[in-house]
């Protein structure tokens, strides 16, 4: 199999964190691309017709896009139990709130980078943040005993919309206010797969 990505992309993140925690690194080739929203690469576009990354390229049928898509059906090859029947459906809200994290933080870094200045909206931006920063504080005061449970799916996706936060928005200080958040990141930030699998570009 063959993984389509970029380092600096969160959702690529959650996948090869994945990839690391399920022991499957040696099984999926890394591609590295160069892509955005104004000039795609024609590898992602082949792969996935919306034109983003990850997308799985497999030998035995269409390619897989969607990190959720690919990190599900990676966990159920691995037979990872990333995604607990137990509590399911809170595992999955977790997991979309911090997939939205990283939906409005690659907004903002975009806003930031492909915009031309003279059409750059300081209001959109902040309403982007507005929702990092609400997300964010939900996690810290509704979600702490989920993430202090067994590790599943939502542990990564949480992470790396954090890590994500840090490497292009640190300024924006989200540890503020969220001290137990802040905590619990901290030492999972420390994890092999973590490290291993840190942004860059």
């Amino acid at each position: 199999m063959k993984l389509i990505f970029a380092p600096a992309s969160p959702f690529a993140r959650k996948v090869t964190v994945l990839l690391h925690e399920t022991g499957q690194v040696d099984d999926v080739e890394l591609i590295d691309v160069k892509t955005s929203p104004l000039a795609t690469d024609p590898m992602v576009q082949a792969a996935n017709p919306l034109g983003k990354i990850p997308a799985l390229i497999r030998e035995d049928g269409p390619a897989l896009y969607d990190s959720r898509v690919i990190c599900r059906y990676l966990d159920d090859l691995a037979g990872g139990g990333h995604y607990p029947t137990a509590r399911q459906w809170e595992t999955l809200t977790l997991e979309a709130t911090a997939d939205g994290i990283m939906d409005a933080a690659v907004l903002l870094t975009y806003e930031k980078r492909l915009r031309p200045p003279a059409m750059y909206s300081e209001d959109w931006a902040e309403a982007q943040w507005d929702k990092i920063a609400s997300a964010i504080a939900a996690i810290n005061s509704r979600w702490m005993s989920h993430l202090a449970g067994r590790l599943d799916i939502s542990h990564i996706a949480v992470a790396c919309a954090l890590g994500y936060v840090d490497f292009r928005h640190e300024s924006r200080a989200w540890r503020k206010d969220n001290g137990a958040l802040d905590d619990w990141y901290a030492a999972f930030a420390e994890r092999p797969s973590m490290m291993a699998t840190q942004p860059t570009g």
